[in-house]
C-alpha cells in the first residue's frame, strides 16, 4: 500500500470531527472567514480548484487560501492576486485532506449564491474543494476521502441531508461551472448512500 493509499485507509477508519475540525487533516489556517449568522450548517458545496489552471501539486492552493500566493509565480496569478477566498476543506489528488477554516465559521467559497430561495449560501454551508478541473476526471482516492468526510460531516451536523449536497454550479448557475462535467455525482452518492447508517 502506497502512502496515499494508507492515508485514505486511515481516513476511512478514523474520520472524526471535534471542535469543528476533522481530526487528522492537515491544518492550514486561513484568515479568510468570518462568523456565521445564527444559522445551522445545512448544506455542503463541492468545488474544484487547480493552480495554475489544470496543473496539480505544489502549495499554490494552500498559499492562495492563506493570502500567501507569490503572484509572480505564474502569469495567471496576476488575475487572482486581489481575491480573498477560502474553503473549509481541500482534497488533493492523492486523497490528502487539508482544513483551512473550522466548520462553525463562514468560509468564503460560494460567493453570491442561491438555493431553493435561500440566498448567501456561505451563511449555512460547508465548502469542499477538490484539486481538479471541470474537464479532467477526479481520482478514486478523492472520492473515497470525500465520501468518508461527508459522512462525518452529516453525523456532526444532522441538518445536512443528501438533497442539500450540491455543486458550486447548482447555487451560482451561469457564473460557476464546478465541480464540472467530470465529477461523477452518481459514483459519489452511491458510495455515500451505501455507507450511511
Amino acid at each position: 500500500m502506497n502512502a496515499s493509499g494508507y492515508l485514505v485507509w486511515q481516513l476511512k477508519l478514523n474520520v472524526k470531527i471535534e471542535n469543528h475540525k476533522v481530526l487528522g487533516a492537515k491544518w492550514c489556517p486561513s484568515t479568510n472567514y468570518n462568523e456565521r449568522p445564527s444559522v445551522d450548517v445545512s448544506m455542503l458545496v463541492i468545488h474544484n480548484i487547480s493552480l495554475p489552471p489544470n496543473q496539480f501539486g505544489g502549495s499554490y492552493i494552500e498559499d492562495f487560501f492563506c493570502n500567501q500566493l507569490d503572484c509572480n509565480g505564474h502569469p495567471y496569478f496576476q488575475e487572482i492576486k486581489d481575491l480573498q477566498v477560502s474553503a473549509h476543506l481541500l482534497i488533493r489528488r492523492d486523497g490528502e485532506l487539508v482544513q483551512f477554516v473550522p466548520f462553525n465559521k463562514r468560509a468564503w467559497h460560494a460567493g453570491r449564491s442561491e438555493f431553493n430561495g435561500e440566498t448567501e449560501c456561505n451563511d449555512f454551508s460547508i465548502g469542499i474543494e477538490l484539486e481538479g478541473s471541470d474537464d479532467i476526471p477526479f481520482e478514486d482516492a478523492q472520492y473515497q476521502t470525500l465520501t468518508h468526510v461527508t459522512q462525518a460531516i452529516m453525523q456532526a451536523y444532522p441538518q445536512l441531508i443528501v438533497e442539500r449536497i450540491v455543486g458550486h454550479s447548482d447555487i451560482a448557475p451561469g457564473r460557476k461551472t464546478d465541480p464540472g462535467r467530470c465529477f461523477d455525482w452518481q459514483k459519489y452518492k452511491n458510495i455515500l448512500l451505501s455507507n450511511i447508517k
